[in-house]
């Protein structure tokens, strides 16, 4: 006969067999041989990478949380949730490890002792102290660059909403190293409360698809100018004239070159002149009755420096009408419309591409030849460039087979700028065709000023709002091919 196998007892009853006092007094290295388990050690690293973290952003929280608004949702979302976790995990690693050799009756033993010499022990701190240099050499470091991730552009419109058009025209914009949180949310709990809500709402719809293309202006949530623009713009600091150039493009086989030179009158500051003096000096405002898209306006009150108010209504203003209107007091996102997302037509797109020299002015026909193709593309990114090149190759090729032979890169080289103007403002996956966002700054591409200035409302004693165009500019040179202007300044281009 064999020598008898000892009996086998589970962990439950060696520690069911200890004494009250023995439980008190050795309780830890039962525990730590019960740690013992990757989902602890997943529970520990978790623990630890969220107080690593925590202390790291702490101070950046501290300083920061005006100018980095979704600092909060870090240090208050984030973190606790990892933190959380990982106090979830441990213990549920040590319960299952202790059913587990329960069921497996795994002989008793005896607990060794605290000490280096405990393997448990030796192994579960190593592990403590190498995840702790670890968080802080990597966990540090990159909880403060997720941070300025979730501050950046690339995060509000890629990441969270599907906001494709409106981030390519951002990068095109004079306020691309300015992050999308400084103009859309707010200072305070309150606005900031009120933006993760409706942010929430939009990550939601964005998971589903089940958001309108495209996406509308979110006129009603637009906080005031005061908040955003005047921050870095003052108004009655604006002031004097500028000089704008406009180059057009004809559509003959010369692609004949004329320009238009503005004398800007911007005015501003103390003085009720020029398009900021009449609108936002001190004491001067403007009230009115727009439609909810805002593109249409049927009344305005106009109040002077000296507080005489004058009203302007369309015919046929009345209560009913009244009902079905916005009023709004006018501030600079009224004509500014779209500072930041700012999306052309294909007119000036391409009058200004020619201009700089990136699509080829020398080519024959390439202003009327570049308007069709970019009016008739459907497609979307890699595709509408495909077809874009082949389009204007293939004219080339068949109308002037001696151009595209001698000039084969300069046609090539075209063709890239006009998918880049067309992918900067067309996004037929996202309903977003020429002209979907009209912008109202001047009256060139859009209505603009003559939504009022044009407009067929009249005073009660007949007069109507100043249609006269030296109120806020001066026409130096219309459409002349090489304007005396430009040459007696200098600039000519």
């Amino acid at each position: 006969m064999g020598q008898k196998r000892p009996r086998r007892s589970s962990v439950r009853e060696s520690l069911t067999a200890m004494n009250v006092s023995d439980v008190k007094r050795s309780w830890l290295p039962p525990l730590i041989y019960l740690s013992y388990n990757v989902l602890t050690f997943v529970g520990l690293f978790l623990v630890n990478a969220a107080a690593v973290s925590w202390l790291f952003v702490l101070p950046v929280a501290a300083q920061e949380a005006a100018q980095h608004p979704y600092l909060l949702v870090f240090f208050l979302g984030i973190l606790p949730a990892a933190f959380l976790l990982g106090v979830l995990l441990m213990p549920a690693g040590i319960y299952l490890r202790f059913k587990r050799q329960s069921k497996e009756g795994i002989q008793a033993r005896e607990f060794a002792p605290l000490g280096w010499e405990n393997r448990e022990f030796r192994r579960t701190a190593s592990f403590i102290v190498l995840a702790t240099g670890c968080n802080v050499l990597v966990g540090g470091y990159f909880s403060q660059r997720t941070v300025h991730f979730m501050d950046s552009a690339g995060f509000c419109s890629t990441t969270c909403h599907s906001m494709s058009p409106e981030y390519a025209a951002y990068q095109e914009s004079a306020h691309f190293n300015i992050a999308c949180v400084q103009c859309h949310i707010g200072s305070g709990r309150r606005a900031y409360m009120g933006a993760k809500l409706n942010g929430l709402r939009q990550v939601t719809a964005t998971v589903f698809r089940n958001y309108p293309k495209p996406i509308p202006t979110p006129l009603e949530n637009l906080r005031p100018a005061r908040e955003i623009c005047e921050s870095c713009h003052w108004p009655r600091k604006f002031s004097g004239v500028q000089l704008r150039v406009f180059d057009h493009f004809a559509a003959d086989s010369a692609n004949s070159h004329t320009q238009t030179v503005l004398a800007l009158s911007v005015g501003g500051g103390p003085v009720a002149t020029g398009i900021h003096g009449f609108h936002v000096a001190p004491g001067i405002a403007i009230e009115f009755a727009t439609d909810p898209a805002r593109r249409e306006i049927y009344w305005v009150r106009y109040i002077d420096a000296q507080g005489s108010a004058t009203e302007y209504a369309v015919a046929g203003w009345d209560a009913a009408k009244r009902e079905q209107v916005e009023f709004r007091t006018m501030d600079c996102l009224d004509c500014h419309t779209r500072p930041s997302h700012r999306f052309q037509l294909p007119e000036r797109a391409l009058d200004e591409a020619m201009a700089l020299g990136t699509v080829d002015r020398k080519l024959p026909w390439i202003k009327q030849k570049g308007l069709e193709i970019l009016r008739t593309a459907n497609d979307n990114g890699d595709a509408a460039h495909l077809n874009i090149a082949a389009a204007l190759t293939r004219f080339y090729e068949t109308e002037f087979a001696g151009v595209y032979r001698s000039r084969t890169e300069a046609v090539e080289s075209t063709a890239t700028q006009l998918a880049a103007i067309y992918n900067r403002n067309v996004f037929p996956d996202m309903g977003v065709s020429w002209g979907t966002y009209p912008d109202n700054s001047g009256h060139s591409d859009f209505v603009g000023c003559f939504r009022c200035h044009g407009s067929a409302m009249r005073s009660e004693d007949g007069r109507s709002i100043t249609r006269d165009c030296t109120a806020c500019h001066r026409i130096l040179a219309l459409r002349e091919a090489e304007p005396d202007i430009l040459e007696q300044l200098g600039i000519r281009q």
